[in-house]
Order: C-alpha cells, then structure tokens, then sequence
C-alpha cells in the first residue's frame, strides 16, 4: 500500500472515530465513567438538603437518583445546584442531569429536554400568621422573595406588577429575609414552602396562603437532542411507579408520619 493510501486510510478512520465519539450518547458516557453526575439542590428539604448528622446530602430527589444509578449499574455522585445554575451547569456538561425542584417550561426547552413529569406543584405564598396577606392580592406595594432565575420569581411579577421582587440565591435566604422583615412574602412551588416553613424552630409562626398562581410540574432536566438517555429515564420513573418503589420513595420523605406530611393525590403519565 503506498503512502498516499496509507493516510487516507488514517484520515478516514480518525473521522470515524470522531463521528463516533460526537454520536456516543450520556447513556454510553455514563456507563464508561461508572457513575451518574446529577445536579441537585442541597438547601431544599424534603427534596434536597444536608443531613446534620450525616452531613451528606439526601431528600426525595436525591433517592430518584439513585434508583436511576441503579437502573444502570453505576455508582451516584450529587452536585449541588442553585435556580440560577443548574441548567448553564448541565449545557456545559458539569452533570448529567437535573433534579432540582425545575419545573418544566416550554421556553427551558430550547435549552435541555425535560423528563415526564415526577412531581406536580402549584406556586403560592409563605408569609407571617399575623401580616394579613392572604393572596396576591395583598401584595400590591409590598416586596416579595423568591430565588434568582426561578419560575417563582417570573410568575409573582405577572401576578402582581404592583410587588416588587427581591431576589436571592436560594429559598432559605429569602425565609430569613422574611423573618427579618425585609420581605413581607416568599413566593415559590408549595411543597418547597411547606419544607421550608416546617424545617423552621416555629414552624407555627408562618403560614402558606393564597390561590394558585401557577402551575408548577416537575421534570428531571436532561441533555438536548440524546432521546437514548430521555427514554432510560423516563421508562424508569414509569417502571418506579408500576413497581411501587415511587410511592416507597414519596411516603418516605411525604409519609404522614415525617415532617412534612403531603398526600400523594395524582398519577405519574404511564405509556402503553
């Protein structure tokens, strides 16, 4: 063979390899590594917090994951992510996937893809039993926080323009600008209000009020365009479901025996 041959030969097979690689899918990548990188919240109980004795981060989403890992014969590994970081974390490859209190919106789609939905929340508003808001109504004039780059945040500004929103990094910093008197509500998703208000030491003092304002479905945030990886997921939250191992995890962190009691009232989208 001659020389010329020689390097077409080696050019072909390096754009082989190349192709190969740009096609090779989180599944394969995931497997090849040996552990699932997923992007979780770590100031969120029930979803996502630190444990005081353990110090390691647990909660309902953190044991999703690792049914997923197991799923695939991998080991777990969680990174903490805020509101405002998770998906720029997952464009850039930093996880493999988002499990972190997200609710799926059509405009997050032109970004990542999103899993069916594994939890359905309704956005309302935490505030003090003695401030006399009941609903968005009563905020006209008032400040209200919610976290930076949340759906929370967008829908309280169109529910009432007459608020003004003030921002924070995560939830427990806008509950302590509640307490402190810098905020007269916190609006977000009503399960994450009701772990906030029960994780707090007067958990009496502070009620969750109002009308729904918005609709607020949960969806494992994935990697755009890799329907390998949406369907792994997917197909396993549905087995999770049929089995009864969802409903295990959900009782184990929403259970009317734990902290923050919450009645599973739906039903997961089951394909034929």
């Amino acid at each position: 063979m001659n020389g010329f041959w020689q390097r077409t030969l080696v050019i072909l097979a390096a754009l082989a390899l190349g192709a190969s690689a740009a096609h090779a899918g989180k599944l394969d990548e995931v497997k090849s590594r040996g552990k699932l990188i997923a992007g979780v919240k770590d100031s969120q109980p029930p979803f996502g917090y630190v444990d005081e004795q353990t110090r390691q981060i647990v909660g309902f989403e953190i044991d999703i994951c690792a049914a997923l890992a197991k799923k695939l014969g991998v080991g777990l590994e969680l990174k903490p992510v805020t509101s405002a970081t998770r998906i720029p974390m997952l464009e850039q490859g930093a996880i493999d996937l988002i499990a972190a209190t997200m609710t799926h919106k059509i405009e997050r789609e032109e970004k990542i893809d999103f899993s069916i939905t594994y939890f359905p929340a309704t956005q309302k508003l935490l505030v003090h039993k003695d401030s006399g808001i009941k609903s968005v109504a009563d905020l006209a004039g008032k400040k209200v926080g919610s976290a930076k780059g949340s759906t929370s945040e967008q829908n309280i500004k169109k529910a009432q323009p007459e608020c003004t929103v003030v921002s924070f990094e995560t939830y427990p910093e806008a509950f302590l600008a509640l307490k402190q008197g810098k905020v007269a509500a916190v609006t977000t998703d009503a399960p994450i209000l009701l772990g906030i208000r029960n994780s707090d030491d007067h958990p009496e003092q502070w009620i969750i009020v109002g009308e729904d304002i918005a609709a607020e479905p949960y969806g494992i945030g994935l990697p755009e365009n890799d329907s390998d990886f949406r369907d792994f997921v997917n197909i396993t939250l549905m087995e999770m479901w049929k089995s009864g191992e969802y409903q295990q995890i959900y009782a184990k962190w929403f259970g009317p025996d734990t902290k923050f009691p919450l009645p599973l009232n739906w039903t997961m989208e089951i394909w034929p």
